[in-house]
C-alpha cells in the first residue's frame, strides 16, 4: 500500500505560534510555501476552508499555476454551491491541473460558523445534505446522459456535463467528520476518510467503524491521518523544542484573541466544543500529555482542540516509527503541517517524508514475503 504525504498552504503566515500579520492573501507566501512543498516531495496540499476565508478553490487554482507536479487537496463545504456547479468546478479544475485535483468535504460541526453563510440547519441535517449533494455530484461526474435526482435537500432534473474528470472515478474524495451522522456519508461516500491524531486505539476505532459503514456499499476507503510533527536531532532536544512550543503559544494567546481563537474550549470544560472530533482529541488529551510512543496533546488542550492540534515528538527516526504505527493501523494517507509553516514543511521533506517512504517500502516487502511463504 502507497503512501501519501500532504502538506498545508496557508493563505499568510501564521500558527498557534506566530501572529497573522499582512493581508489576507500574501503571494509571496503562498508562492514560497509551494515550492518547499513542491521540491520536498508531498504529494499534495491541503487548501482550507472557514468562513471567514479566502475562498478555496481559486486559491487552490493560483496554486496549481505556480506548480507543475503537486496535487490540490481543495477543503469544500456542501449546502452554499449547487452540486451540479461545484461537480463541473473540480472537473474543470482537474482538466486544467492535469488531473492535480482532490476535494477534502467539510460538512461543518460549528452552528455558529455556519451561520455566518447563512446555514442554519442541525448538524444531522447537514450531514444528511451532504450525502444527497455528493449523489448529485458523482452523477454529475460520470453520467453520459441527463439524470433526475429527488431528494429532501436538492432536486435536479435533465442534469448532465460536458466536462468530466479525467479519471474514470472522478476527483478524489476526502472526508472528515467523527460523529454518527458522519460515519454513515463517510460509508457510503468517502474514497479518503481524514481523522486527526488520535490515540492508537482510537485510529484503530474509527477505522474499524468507517470500514463497518462503508461494507454495505462494497467500498474501501483509505484513512489519512493529521499531525502536527516536532521533530530535534536528539529525543531531550524535541520535547525541549514542544515546551518551547507551549509556551509560545500560551503568550500569543495572552495578547488577545485571534482569528484562529474563537470560541476558547479548555479542559474544564470538555463538552463544550461543537464537534465531536475535537472532543475525541480532549478525551486524549485528558489522559496524558504524552500518549502511545510520542503523541503529544498539550496544544489540543490549551486550544479545546481547534483542529489538526496533536503532535509526534522525537527525532526524525522516532517520528518515521511512530507514523509506521499508525501505517500497520491502517492509515496510508500522512496530513503534516507545523507550528512554522515554511521551516517545519522544508525539514518534513529533507528529514521526515524520506524515511518513512523507506520504512513503508520495506514493511510492504516483508508482508509480501510472509505472503509468498504462505
Amino acid at each position: 500500500m502507497s503512501v501519501e504525504f500532504i502538506g498545508f498552504i496557508g493563505n499568510y503566515n501564521a500558527s498557534e505560534t506566530i501572529a497573522r500579520s499582512g493581508p489576507p492573501i500574501d503571494r509571496d507566501f503562498i508562492a514560497a510555501s509551494a515550492a518547499i512543498h513542491e521540491n520536498g516531495g508531498f504529494d499534495r496540499v491541503l487548501l482550507a476552508f472557514h468562513a471567514n476565508s479566502p475562498e478555496s478553490i481559486l486559491v487552490g487554482q493560483h496554486v496549481a499555476s505556480i506548480t507543475r507536479k503537486l496535487k490540490l487537496m481543495i477543503a469544500h463545504r456542501p449546502g452554499f454551491t449547487a452540486p451540479t456547479l461545484a461537480a463541473r468546478q473540480f472537473a474543470t479544475l482537474d482538466h486544467l491541473t492535469d488531473g492535480r485535483v482532490s476535494v477534502h468535504i467539510i460538512t461543518g460541526g460549528n452552528d455558529q460558523e455556519l451561520a455566518q453563510d447563512g446555514d442554519n440547519l442541525t448538524k444531522d441535517e447537514r450531514y444528511a445534505r451532504t450525502s444527497e449533494y455528493l449523489d448529485i455530484v458523482r452523477q454529475e461526474w460520470t453520467s453520459e446522459k441527463p439524470f433526475d435526482y429527488a431528494g429532501r435537500y436538492y432536486t435536479v432534473k435533465g442534469a448532465v456535463s460536458d466536462v468530466r474528470p479525467q479519471g474514470p472515478d472522478g476527483v478524489p474524495i476526502y472526508f472528515g467528520g467523527s460523529s454518527d451522522a458522519a460515519f454513515a456519508v463517510a460509508g457510503k461516500h468517502a474514497d479518503i476518510y481524514a481523522l486527526w491524531g488520535e490515540t492508537y486505539a482510537q485510529v484503530a476505532e474509527t477505522i474499524k467503524r468507517v470500514r463497518e459503514a462503508a461494507a454495505p456499499y462494497a467500498r474501501s476507503p483509505r484513512f489519512s491521518l493529521s499531525l502536527r510533527p516536532i521533530l530535534a536531532e536528539t529525543e531531550e532536544q524535541a520535547w525541549a523544542k514542544a515546551d518551547r512550543i507551549l509556551e509560545q503559544a500560551k503568550a500569543l494567546r495572552a495578547g488577545g484573541p485571534s482569528d484562529r481563537q474563537n470560541n476558547v474550549r479548555t479542559l474544564q470544560n470538555p463538552a463544550a466544543p461543537p464537534n465531536e472530533g475535537s472532543r475525541r482529541l480532549l478525551a486524549a488529551a485528558a489522559q496524558g500529555k504524552r500518549l502511545d510512543k510520542r503523541l503529544w496533546t498539550e496544544i489540543a488542550a490549551l486550544t479545546g482542540a481547534a483542529g489538526n492540534s496533536t503532535s509526534l515528538v522525537g527525532t526524525p527516526d522516532q517520528v518515521a516509527e511512530a507514523m509506521l504505527d499508525y501505517y500497520d493501523l491502517g492509515v496510508s494517507t500522512f496530513l503534516i503541517r507545523g507550528f512554522d509553516p515554511l521551516e517545519d514543511a522544508f525539514h518534513y521533506g529533507r528529514d521526515l517524508i524520506p524515511r518513512v517512504r523507506a520504512l513503508v517500502a520495506a514493511r510492504d516487502a516483508e508482508r509480501q514475503q510472509a505472503q509468498a511463504a504462505e
